[in-house]
């Protein structure tokens, strides 16, 4: 935008009173040193105002070129940068600073009454829906950082660091101007007010936004849409609003479309999530929390990773004491239609919830589990996830559904389907298993634990899916280390495996999508909490450092499993040793996938191809083929069966380069 302005000579102020332009004062308007007075027509100026050169055409949907420059408006101290198109403002536009090659048409208003924060400081109501877990919302929250503000409740000295920085950093942007930034498009809206809008957005038929930051770059730019109502709100880049949402008291992370009438209230939305036609309240969706259906109700939990099924919903309120509960649901769950879930409750990882649970159960320790009610009991069956195609299909396409953009992401997500935090959590599940087994004895049929009954077989199932899993997981790494480089000697081999006594070992946490070792994590917050880390920026930097040394910090947990199981190091193996392992790995991997295979070809049994055929059951057959194919055929089945192949001939590569070492 322009620095250096002139005033109006009077030929200009002859020329706009001639095209129906008028000022309270002409003195205070001042000009670009090439401004075109004939591009501005019946327009109202009061307090200080600036105007850039008007010069070039603006290209509008179809085609249509109009020239640049304002008409019927009133502006009241803006600033409007060069090559903007103002026009057909019904109300005024009051206190903007207006960027280049900006579009302003058919607005009701768009202003600023100050001292605004533009939604940064805003506090959600996350997980508990009567309050004491709030997030505070700014511009750059990430899903880690708000996973410490609501969750370390307890810990005030933290918190209070914490709500001390976002507040530095909201009085930082706090003014009594807003700021529209270039190449943005708002047209035929209605209400805008305290907004703050980054470059190349888009606003398009918005009901009224009030109190918030649009945060959009040309690389990512963000879209609110058509009947949008929004107040006390941050959109992040490469957001999508529209169709009706309306919002109160809301963050949008990056990437995230929210849309078809979806409503929400006290919620935060990290990145690439996505709701339609349903509700959310006080809730917090870590990434990937996906909602798509009308009855589908989010209320007061934890989530991400999270697909919820069409009727799912959760009750929070006892009618005694208000609603003062709260549910965990850990990554990678799903809920079936019309799920239902009784707050207080905790879901292990990647679990799958079928029917209404009214137990109160803790399944945390026993993830990639079924959650099933039979008879109007919650029955559990460990482990089962494990083996699920479906489980295996999300795990490939999360990564490939990550729309953002932004080249500065703020959630730093692992996407590891098996990695230190779910790996132990199935260790644990077999102790856990085994210790109700060995306590109930051998004649039972049925085993209760923490509001949840398991039958003998799914359990003896469970320990053995389980032990795949951890066999395959610790194999995957293991050969990851020795494919990374040619195996030269056994020298090279011990050095390659040796790892510091450093962070990695023990318990692993799940902030919010990004895995990191305890210890890490309690260091970080002693830090924060007594003030050795005092900025925003250094907060990030430690959440994106940890995600940048995940696999690290991966070797060394897997090497502390191992000197458990061994009793010796994984540089302390012998050429023998390692191909020992990658015998055992093999084997794991085959058997599940085997499992997986048999999953996957239910999808082509008879009952599947009921409906095909519809006028000539004796092209059933071949109708089902046209439209599905078959098990042969199936790209997802034929993938599982070629990575099996490359593995196992990576493993024969392998040992075949550890015999040489020999």
């Amino acid at each position: 935008m322009k620095t250096a302005y002139r005033s109006l000579t009077p030929q200009e102020i002859s020329n706009l009173e001639g095209r129906g332009s008028r000022a309270e004062s002409w003195d205070r308007v001042r000009v670009a040193p090439d401004f075109d007075a004939r591009r501005v027509e019946n327009c109202r100026f009061s307090g200080d105002v600036r105007l850039g050169a008007f010069r070039k055409d603006v290209v509008f949907f179809g085609g249509l070129r109009r020239p640049s420059g304002i008409t019927r408006a009133a502006v009241h101290n803006c600033t409007v940068g060069d090559d903007v198109f103002i026009s057909q403002i019904t109300g005024y536009l009051a206190n903007y600073d207006i960027e280049d090659n900006v579009i302003i048409e058919d607005v009701q208003l768009l202003g600023v009454e100050g001292p605004s924060s533009f939604g940064n400081g805003t506090r959600a109501a996350v997980i508990n829906e009567a309050g004491g877990r709030e997030v505070v919302i700014y511009d750059h929250l990430s899903s880690h950082f708000a996973y410490l503000m609501a969750l370390y409740r307890a810990d005030h000295c933290l918190i209070q660091a914490l709500e001390a920085l976002v507040a530095e950093y909201t009085a930082s942007v706090t003014s009594d101007r807003g700021r529209v930034g270039a190449g943005t498009r708002i047209s035929h809206c209605g209400i805008l007010k305290n907004l703050r809008i980054g470059e190349a957005a888009v606003l398009e038929g918005v009901s009224r936004l009030i109190n918030g930051t649009i945060l959009s770059k040309p690389e990512a730019p963000s879209r609110v849409g058509v009947s949008v109502i929004a107040e006390d709100f941050i959109f992040a880049t490469d957001s999508r609003v529209q169709d009706g949402v309306n919002l109160s008291r809301c963050f949008v992370g990056q990437a995230t479309e929210l849309g078809r009438e979806y409503s929400a209230e006290n919620s935060v939305f990290f990145a690439n999530c996505a709701g339609f036609h349903g509700e959310a309240c006080s809730i917090f969706a870590g990434p990937y929390t996906v909602t798509h259906h009308k009855a589908t109700l989010l209320i007061a939990g934890l989530f991400s990773f999270l697909n919820a099924g069409s009727g799912s919903n959760q009750s929070n309120h006892m009618y005694k004491l208000g609603p003062v509960h709260q549910g965990i649901v850990e990554r990678g769950s799903k809920t079936g239609s019309d799920s239902y879930m009784l707050w207080p409750m905790r879901v292990g990882a990647f679990s799958l919830i079928m029917g209404r649970h009214y137990g109160n159960a803790d399944t945390t320790r026993l993830p990639f589990s079924y959650l099933i009610e039979h008879e109007g009991e919650s029955n559990l069956v460990p482990a089962v996830n494990l083996r699920s195609v479906g489980t295996i299909r999300d795990s490939k396409k999360w990564p490939l559904r990550d729309n953002r953009k932004d080249p500065e992401v703020t959630d730093h997500i692992i996407f590891h389907l098996l990695n230190p935090y779910t790996v132990d959590r199935m260790r644990q599940g077999v102790v856990l298993l085994e210790t109700i087994r060995d306590t109930a004895g051998h004649s039972s049929r049925y085993f209760s634990f923490n509001g949840v009954k398991i039958g003998r077989s799914n359990l003896e199932k469970g320990l053995e899916i389980y032990r795949l899993g951890i066999r395959r997981y610790l194999g995957n790494v293991v050969v990851t280390r020795l494919r990374s480089a040619p195996l030269v000697s056994r020298e090279e081999l011990s050095r390659r495996f040796f790892v510091a006594d450093e962070p990695g070992r023990g318990e692993w946490m799940d902030w919010a999508g990004l895995y990191l070792p305890r210890s890490r994590a309690d260091g970080f917050l002693t830090e924060v909490r007594e003030g050795r880390i005092g900025s925003l920026e250094e907060i990030h930097r430690f959440f994106r450092g940890e995600y940048e040394r995940f696999a690290d910090y991966e070797l060394v947990w897997v090497d502390g499993v191992i000197r458990i199981q061994e009793g010796k190091g994984l540089n302390e193996f012998t050429p023998g040793d390692f191909k020992n392992l990658l015998e055992d790995w093999i084997d794991a991997v085959e058997d599940l996938d085997r499992l997986r295979w048999q999953d996957a070809r239910k999808e082509f049994t008879q009952t599947s191809r009921i409906g095909y055929g519809m006028d000539d059951e004796a092209s059933l057959e071949e109708d089902f083929r046209a439209v599905r194919g078959s098990a042969e055929d199936n790209s997802f089945i034929l993938g599982l069966k070629e990575r099996l192949a490359q593995k196992k001939k990576s493993a024969q590569e392998l040992a075949e380069a550890l015999d040489a070492l020999e």
